[in-house]
């Protein structure tokens, strides 16, 4: 069953942390898992009239941390919020990573905006007791965040495309090096691709997808699987490696 809140959101904290990324802290009540995301009213007027999907970085107490990145009216006017402000949210949507699993060695394989939701992932496996290491893409230097939170919690390993920090090239590029027994990614359609088509099984993606309400009315944001087609906002955004189907 489908539960959503609605909430007033303070704002704490509003920090450029790399090249147009920005981290933000929201003081409230919170009862998220790893992999929801809230869905955020940027403005009061029409303009922009969708509200903006966010996944949740931390959270700790009554404080939640999503990390965002400029691009696009939405987020420009997000960036600009200042401490003190309230947002209006809905908050507990999506399905979340799924912690019940058995594998004891997993890899978190995170690009761009794909990173933030893994850290509070990787904080609750590390309760769990799980053996983690940590695989990050970014296009260049300038781009990269959390690396020195996620090494709290197992080894981190950084790609650049142009090669300008850690190993030149994808994350694939270390993935193929590693040895796991399970895997727990988010990040663009096209290196959840690459990573499905190399490990079919045995791992759960989270999609990066436009949602147009953000909690399954308007069916936009649908992803084919071996049941039918799924909604991203409501069956996912995180779904297991098996049931996906790409074309």
């Amino acid at each position: 069953m489908l539960y959503i809140k609605m909430k007033k959101l303070k704002i704490l904290s509003n920090d450029m942390i790399a090249k147009d990324v920005y981290e933000m802290v929201l003081k409230g009540d919170f009862n998220l898992r790893p992999g929801q995301f809230i869905n955020i009213k940027v403005s009061d007027y029409d303009v922009p009239f969708l509200r903006r999907p966010i996944s949740v970085a931390d959270v700790f107490e009554d404080q939640l941390t999503i990390i965002y990145k400029v691009v696009g009216k939405g987020t420009e006017i997000l960036s600009k919020k200042e401490v003190g402000e309230e947002l209006d949210c809905l908050l507990n949507l999506g399905n979340g990573y799924d912690l019940n699993i058995e594998s004891k060695n997993i890899v978190l394989v995170g690009g761009g905006v794909g990173v933030p939701p893994l850290l509070y992932l990787a904080k609750e496996l590390k309760k769990l007791g799980k053996n983690l290491t940590i695989v990050l893409g970014f296009n260049s230097k300038e781009d990269i965040f959390l690396e020195e939170e996620f090494s709290k919690y197992g080894n981190v390993f950084i790609t650049t495309t142009d090669g300008t920090y850690g190993t030149k090239g994808l994350v694939t590029t270390i993935l193929d090096k590693l040895e796991f027994d399970y895997y727990m990614t988010c990040g663009p359609e096209k290196m959840l691709l690459a990573i499905l088509k190399s490990y079919p099984t045995n791992g759960q993606l989270s999609f990066e997808e436009r949602m147009g309400c953000g909690f399954g009315a308007c069916m936009g944001c649908s992803c084919k699987t071996l049941t039918g087609y799924k909604r991203i906002c409501v069956e996912g955004p995180v779904m297991k490696s098996e049931e996906v189907i790409y074309e």
